[in-house]
């Protein structure tokens, strides 16, 4: 089983830091890095490197910067990404895997707030292009700024931050394109067809957890980072500097690729983690930062639904309908209402360690496509899983992730662009598919695992349009729906590249007619595997840990069948709706207890020494996702003698009482 992430594209994207950690050059102490010249940040920078991977005894250590420029041509004028080589830190270095220096400000290349540091044998010319080379990420040049930066940055920082905050209101708006962050970390990490678990950078670090948004917005290629506390709850900018914030450019980028903003890691560390620097890191405007990076919050996140195959071959539809089809042959899962989304998956009779076959299937390969999207296939293979991209066999050498046309892949979990996913692990060699569906697949899907639209009752529907009653259908009526959706060869995604293959699924029907599963198996107390399996298969899922265990005459099989069906009922728990209020502000002069905006929770509120709180002191979220009480303030004047309000506290609250009058007006 693959247990790495991938990143691979086919045709121009590049990460900069996307490489694996073993290939890259390492700058020692990241944090002197990027902030050198800042007050008490100075001293020797030092980088490091697999020496073994440049095959030389001196390299050439050299900084390339990366800028996007705005070049005119007749009639037009638009941004242009330039990476170009700025100077050399060192020439005919020893090859040891360790070098450090002292940085002086370079005036003539002070522009280039960006760049990486690049390692190539020393007889290679400076700067020559498409050679052997090791690469650092991409990194804030805040170490070789001009001299006035190291007299005071905060000034410089300041002048940056305001021209940053002119430009960033004459660009459009993105905001009302980004979807909306899980409202916890749970929420986060089970949608895997649009959030994926990660570092983020700018005004995310420092909390436990953080995730970013896989689904980009197609106008202005923007994304969402998301960032939760220790108790799993999602943190807003309301509260923290270090709070969840949008990306105007994706760290990921967008197709094309090559044209700003949607250069990958470089775009989005100009857009987003430079000004974060300048507001934030060297100067005190970080309320500018945030009035331009604002957390989305949870309000309108609705979560995917999930539906699985697993096991011997057990389905469980969108809706939560649960039945056994173990037909041999190649079915659809996911069939397209709107020839959208197609999901196939391949099924093989079971055959037992000791060589027997027995009247039962397993899930062998899956393969799926979104519109222009590539197919994308996985394929078990003994004890592992084998990926193909577009009926070729993708290599996992080096790579953490492979970045598809219209799709990711990772884990092996394949995220296309509409934010559907499809995940897909071993339990014991049999394979388990998973599919993720957001909110805009409702009433849009057929197949084996059924309509998405809250109803099971219809999960069971031909493709003629016939529903059967789960109620009252029989294991062979069931058997009967399933093989009618078996998929025709013009439609097949497969890839058939062995005599098996062919003779076993392309040239037959694409349904084996001829074999007959065994739809009920007798609990014979006097066989040996029955008292284990009893004490084994117990709570929900106990049925198919039953019939796999004496299907295929092994505990394991049988526990791994139970371990599947517990991860999916995990799943669900966690994809749940969760009712948020939504963020509450903390009273001027005074303070809030608390940060969390979730159904059930209490936020008290308190004045500093010298201020009365007027309204609530409590606020609690209700189940309609709003909250009891008004907000409160906190007045200053203090009470008079009988615990009246003084003067001055009248004044501000008929003052206020007016002005909020005239604003509902």
């Amino acid at each position: 089983m693959l247990e790495r992430q991938i990143f691979l594209h086919f045709s121009v994207s590049v990460h900069p830091s996307k490489a694996d950690p073993l290939f890259e050059v390492t700058l020692v102490n990241a944090t002197l890095w990027q902030n050198y010249g800042t007050p008490n940040m100075a001293g020797r920078l030092r980088m490091t490197w697999n020496s073994s991977l440049v095959e030389s005894e001196k390299i050439n250590v050299e900084l390339w910067g990366y800028r996007e420029v705005n070049r005119s041509t007749a009639g037009s004028s638009a941004l242009q990404a330039e990476i170009r080589y700025l100077y050399s830190l060192g020439r005919h270095v020893p090859n040891t895997g360790d070098f450090s220096f002292i940085p002086e400000p370079r005036e003539e290349f002070s522009r280039w707030e960006l760049g990486n540091i690049r390692i190539t044998a020393s007889s290679e010319s400076e700067g020559q292009r498409n050679v052997r080379a090791l690469w650092s990420g991409g990194h804030v040049l805040a170490w070789h700024l001009e001299q006035s930066f190291r007299d005071d940055s905060s000034a410089w920082a300041e002048n940056k931050c305001l021209q940053w905050d002119d430009l960033e209101r004459r660009l459009p708006n993105f905001l009302d394109e980004l979807a909306p962050c899980p409202c916890t970390l749970a929420q986060a990490r089970a949608d895997t067809g649009r959030f994926h678990v990660s570092l983020c950078t700018a005004a995310t670090v420092g909390w436990d957890h953080s995730v970013q948004s896989l689904h980009l917005s197609q106008n202005h290629g923007s994304g969402q980072q998301c960032c939760y506390d220790h108790m799993d709850a999602l943190v807003l900018t309301g509260d923290s500097v270090g709070g969840s914030t949008p990306d105007r450019a994706h760290d990921w980028g967008l197709p094309p690729y090559r044209e700003p903003p949607r250069v990958p890691g470089y775009s989005h560390w100009l857009y987003d983690v430079m000004s974060f620097s300048y507001c934030c890191l060297w100067s005190d405007l970080c309320h500018i930062y945030l009035k331009h990076r604002p957390s989305s919050g949870c309000r309108g996140y609705q979560p995917p639904r999930a539906g699985v195959v697993f096991g011997d071959l057990h389905i469980i539809t969108f809706d939560g309908l649960s039945y056994t089809f173990s037909g041999r042959g190649e079915y659809y899962l996911v069939f397209p209402a709107d020839g959208g989304l197609r999901v196939q998956a391949r099924t093989e009779q079971l055959k037992l360690k000791n060589g027997t076959w027995v009247n039962a299937t397993r899930l062998s390969s899956v393969v799926m496509k979104e519109n222009s999207s590539d197919v994308i296939e996985v394929r078990s293979a003994g004890d592992r899983l084998q990926v193909l991209g577009n009926r070729k066999i993708l290599p996992f050498t080096e790579q953490r992730w492979m970045d598809l046309q219209g799709g990711l892949l990772s884990n092996v979990t394949v995220m296309f662009s509409s934010g559907a996913g499809v995940e897909l692990r071993l339990h014991e060699g049999t394979m388990k598919a998973t599919v993720l569906l957001p909110a805009e697949f409702s009433n849009r899907t057929r197949g084996l695992l059924g309509r998405m639209n809250s109803d099971p009752s219809d999960d069971l529907t031909a493709q003629s349009g016939k529903v059967l009653s789960s109620t009252n259908a029989t294991p062979e009526d069931v058997f009967t729906f399933g093989a009618g959706w078996n998929i025709s060869k013009t439609s097949s995604l497969f890839t058939y590249d062995s005599h098996y293959l062919l003779d076993s699924y392309f040239f037959p029907s694409s349904h084996d007619a001829a074999f007959v599963p065994a739809f009920s198996l007798p609990v014979k107390h006097d066989d040996p595997l029955v008292a284990d399996m009893l004490s084994m298969c117990l709570g929900e899922g106990a049925q198919f840990c039953i019939h796999d265990t004496l299907i295929s005459r092994s505990l394991a099989v049988g526990n791994a069948t139970l371990k599947a069906h517990q991860h999916h009922q995990a799943l669900i728990e966690a994809l749940q709706p969760v009712v948020s209020c939504g963020w509450l502000p903390t009273p001027r002069n005074g303070k809030k207890n608390g940060t969390h905006y979730l159904q059930g929770k209490t936020l008290g509120f308190t004045c500093n020494e010298g201020y009365v709180l007027y309204r609530s002191t409590e606020r609690t979220c209700l189940e309609e996702g709003t909250w009891t009480g008004e907000q409160p303030y906190c007045i200053t004047g203090g009470f008079g003698e009988n615990g009246n309000v003084g003067k001055s506290s009248l004044f501000f609250l008929f003052s206020f009482r007016v002005f909020s009058q005239c604003n509902q007006l």
